[in-house]
């Protein structure tokens, strides 16, 4: 069969940032393109990810800020939150970007089908509600992750995981947290700043496993700092439901400790959610995770299918799908050949205070680069010294002995987002030490710290 004898030049499955940018950018230049969302336009991030969560950290913010705000000067009266008002806000704002996402995909001449679709051979789909099979010279999968809960867990019915917990219509009375990733100590400073009784429950001793050692003790102690209650080297084994009071549910330690609350939450990580989607009719490998096996141009074993985003488990971050998607368009269909390069990517985690980061951590570059030198500094930042505010911010910089190449910069503080941003781009452009201690400091701000550190961290003896 000929391209022009399919139904469409590219099929996308999932209308999420990668997805939909694949699907705009291949439709400019002319291809017939349709794409299938079963949900809503807008895939995890605008919907049930990092859009809606964003704002929960802004609203828990609110609160310390007006307290801290005394040590200015501002006197304020009786403060009160009110969580029906600021949810129909925020999923107000969520609706617009998904409609934006349709309007887009319709502007470029997309075909939209609001159903599931599922691969029935390499150039072949089936709409799930419809039943109208549907043939395309190329498919991208664009499906992303879906959070994990462990099935083996009695009463795991009872508890919720972090798509349900932007829809609850009142705060807890009380929450428990599972997991120790960024979802898991996110979510623990959000609810803790709305002023819930906050417990988060962790297999291993310190939270966000795989960042700098020096990151993970700062947000660790940063959530005891808030109030949250931080249960270390346990895990669930049960949750079980009595109904008695505004805490019905009881879940059960491996350390013995019962937790009465009313929402469990679990967040102990996100799978690729390639299950029902056919990729075994399809023919499309699969690693032991259920993570769709790509090379570097996001191709899969299967001539005619390609795949981006979370699916592939390469680095679950939606501008890292955005980029995956518009690089397959462009290769495939728009005459301009080129892949994304994921080495260096800047990330953050919005806990609070949050953690920017970008480049190796301490003992991955120890690891990969042999000799290092570290400059650190902790300091409380000017903001804090009228406020009362008791929190502090780390800056790291981790550098190749050999040549003083930048090889990680880590922050945990306020805007730490914002900072890594920008320092991203030197970071990927291969900047030195010199270049860091030759840049004129920005004077008062946090950021100076950067480029005002000379003196190499020596670990104690």
């Amino acid at each position: 069969m000929t391209q022009a004898n399919y139904d469409y030049d590219l099929f996308v499955i999932g209308g999420g940032s990668g997805g939909v940018r694949a699907a705009r950018i291949a439709a400019l230049t002319g291809a017939r393109v349709a794409i299938a969302e079963e949900y809503r336009m807008g895939g995890t991030c605008v919907i049930r990810g990092c859009v809606p969560k964003k704002f929960m950290v802004y609203a828990s913010k609110y609160g310390k800020d007006i307290k801290h705000a005394a040590g200015y000067g501002w006197s304020v009266g009786d403060v009160s939150y009110d969580h029906s008002v600021f949810a129909a806000a925020m999923h107000a704002e969520v609706d617009r970007l998904s409609g934006i996402y349709m309007r887009n995909l319709k502007n470029t001449s997309v075909e939209v089908f609001e159903d599931r679709a599922e691969l029935v051979d390499g150039h072949t789909l089936r709409l799930k509600a419809s039943g109208k099979t549907i043939t395309a010279g190329k498919i991208l999968i664009a499906v992303g992750g879906t959070p994990w809960m462990p099935s083996d867990l009695p009463g795991v019915e009872y508890a919720i995981s972090s798509n349900e917990i932007f829809h609850l219509k009142n705060l807890p009375n009380e929450l428990v947290v599972y997991g120790g990733g960024y979802i898991a100590v996110e979510f623990a400073h959000v609810f803790a700043g709305l002023g819930v009784p906050t417990t988060l429950v962790y297999r291993k001793d310190t939270v966000l496993r795989g960042f700098d050692e020096d990151v993970r003790k700062a947000v660790h102690q940063g959530l005891i700092e808030a109030g949250v209650n931080v249960i270390t080297n346990a895990v669930f084994t049960q949750i079980s439901k009595d109904g008695a009071d505004d805490r019905p549910l009881t879940v059960e330690l491996s350390d013995g400790q019962n937790l009465r609350a009313d929402t469990v939450m679990m967040a102990l990580g996100r799978v690729p959610n390639t299950d029902g989607l056919g990729c075994e009719a399809a023919g499309v490998a699969l690693d032991k995770g259920g993570a769709i096996v790509v090379d570097e141009w996001s191709k899969t074993n299967v001539d005619s299918v390609w795949a981006v985003g979370d699916v592939t488990d390469r680095v679950a971050l939606t501008p890292v799908a955005i980029r995956e998607g518009h690089a397959f368009a462009d290769t495939e269909f728009g005459g301009n050949p080129w892949h994304f390069d994921h080495a260096d990517i800047a990330t953050a985690v919005f806990c609070q205070p949050e953690v920017g980061t970008v480049g190796l951590s301490e003992s991955d570059a120890r690891e990969q680069h042999g000799e290092v030198d570290i400059y650190k500094t902790d300091f409380r930042p000017m903001k804090n010294a009228l406020n009362g505010d008791t929190s502090r911010i780390l800056m790291k910089l981790i550098v190749r002995q050999s040549d003083e190449l930048v090889l990680g910069v880590h922050i945990v503080g306020d805007d730490a987002a914002e900072i890594i941003q920008a320092v991203g781009i030197a970071v990927k452009m291969g900047v030195t030490k010199p270049d860091f201690d030759r840049t004129c400091a920005l004077h008062p701000s946090a950021a100076e710290e950067l480029v005002t550190m000379r003196t190499k961290w020596v670990p104690e003896a």
